[in-house]
């Protein structure tokens, strides 16, 4: 099956569909498919719901996508650092599910692992618990939190052998992996694809039977923050 692609259109194409639930990895700027969002925004693809730790910033990442109102619902974590998200969302237009970082990390793996549901600790007595079943296990309350199962998940990678086994660098192996797990497709972009037989099994982080498509293409190296010390 191929998997190779030469762009990130190329990658997509077939895939995109409006009122579609995508998972998207990365943390703040750190390790987000940037050139699969791009190519969403070219689309022109709308209503779409994600499942993301974040929306990136203003004018990069997911942010991008609200910009051209393409995105009706997102399921994330951390809203900072963002203002047209904030804006959005304040003003209605934009529906947003908060979930704990742990919680949504787990909700994406149990998805890809086919777990369709757990119980945590983590929400219980907040707003987060509300409306969801509620279970005692050892004198001690928990909810119940459901696995995400995407559409489609895109995410990136430092390196990937032919085949889709993929390795991440250092914090880029964030939401990555399970937002590769979770999608029924998964594109991912790479910063280099290597021949089979090339990485070491030890040094592979997620094996290629979770991704389906691969490109490989240039990044935009972004700092999110400047931190200064006095002298």
């Amino acid at each position: 099956m191929k998997k190779i692609y030469g762009t990130a259109a190329e990658a997509l194409d077939g895939l995109l569909a409006d009122g579609m639930l995508i998972a998207a990895g990365g943390f703040g700027l750190c390790g987000i498919p940037e050139l699969l969002i791009q190519a969403i925004r070219e689309a022109g693809t709308k209503d779409l719901t994600f499942a993301s730790n974040n929306a990136g910033v203003d004018d990069f990442g997911i942010g991008l996508l609200l910009q051209t109102r393409q995105v009706r619902r997102m399921i994330s974590s951390y809203v900072g650092e963002n203002a047209e998200f904030m804006r959005q969302y304040l003003s209605g237009e934009l529906e947003l599910e908060f979930n704990p970082q742990g919680t949504l990390a787990e909700r994406m793996r149990a998805g890809g692992a086919g777990i369709p549901g757990f119980y945590t600790k983590t929400g219980v007595g907040t707003v987060i618990a509300e409306g969801k079943e509620h279970k005692e296990f050892d004198g001690e309350t928990y909810i119940l939190e459901r696995g995400i199962v995407a559409d489609l998940s895109i995410v990136k990678a430092w390196k990937a052998d032919e085949t889709g086994n993929l390795v991440f660098r250092k914090t880029a192996r964030n939401f990555n992996p399970p937002a590769a797990m979770c999608g029924k497709v998964c594109v991912c972009e790479v910063e280099e694809i290597v021949p089979v037989g090339s990485l070491e099994p030890d040094q592979i982080h997620l094996p290629g039977i979770y991704v389906h498509r691969l490109i490989q293409g240039k990044h935009e190296k972004r700092i999110e923050q400047r931190t200064t010390r006095a002298a």
